[in-house]
């Protein structure tokens, strides 16, 4: 029952902010290179700032509000089935990957060479890893950010997280938004 609770009270939040966020327009591309202008990427790049902003503070307040001890629902796999339910909406794609080498579930790895690239210069301090790509001719800004430490109960249903920092990547979430 909890579980499904806090996955809805999730869901709708971030679908909400979706709605009133990711409103289609035409993608402005630069005619002399095939690539989408400065400032659509930039407008892309806004939008997963804001997309982190929320998910991070969704994790943080599910951990801070519903974690009480190793046998609650964690607020990391609360994250992989709000971020499945918001893939499969087609606005964008997003899914939490694992950063220590070893992951919760198999599914949580870096999955391309993108994605081991950004978990290697999260790793070692960068604050996001980013890349235009071009997917069934449609460009799209691929983003990586970290998931820190940011409190204690954040390493407790994982033994191999107990060593961790506060403020060192434990996790990331890679987004893929369509360029418009």
């Amino acid at each position: 029952m909890k579980k499904s609770i806090v996955v809805t009270l999730c869901t709708s939040f971030v679908m909400i902010g979706l709605v009133l966020v990711l409103k289609p327009q035409a993608v402005a591309q630069d005619p002399a290179q095939g690539q989408p202008t400065k400032a659509a990427v930039e407008r892309s790049r806004k939008t997963i700032a804001m997309l982190d902003n929320i998910y991070k503070n969704a994790i943080v307040l599910i951990t801070d509000k519903y974690v009480h001890d190793e046998e609650d629902f964690a607020a990391g796999s609360a994250a992989v089935l709000l971020f499945e339910n918001v893939s499969k909406s087609g606005s964008h794609n997003v899914r939490l990957i694992d950063a220590t080498g070893e992951p919760y579930d198999d599914e949580n790895v870096a999955k391309d060479d993108f994605e081991k690239e950004a978990i290697k210069k999260l790793k070692a301090g960068a604050k996001q890893h980013e890349q235009v790509v071009t997917k069934k001719g449609k460009h799209h800004l691929r983003v990586v950010t970290p998931v820190p430490v940011v409190m204690k109960k954040c390493v407790m249903c994982h033994d191999h997280y107990a060593d961790a920092k506060e403020g060192e990547p434990i996790g990331a979430i890679s987004y893929s938004l369509p360029i418009e």
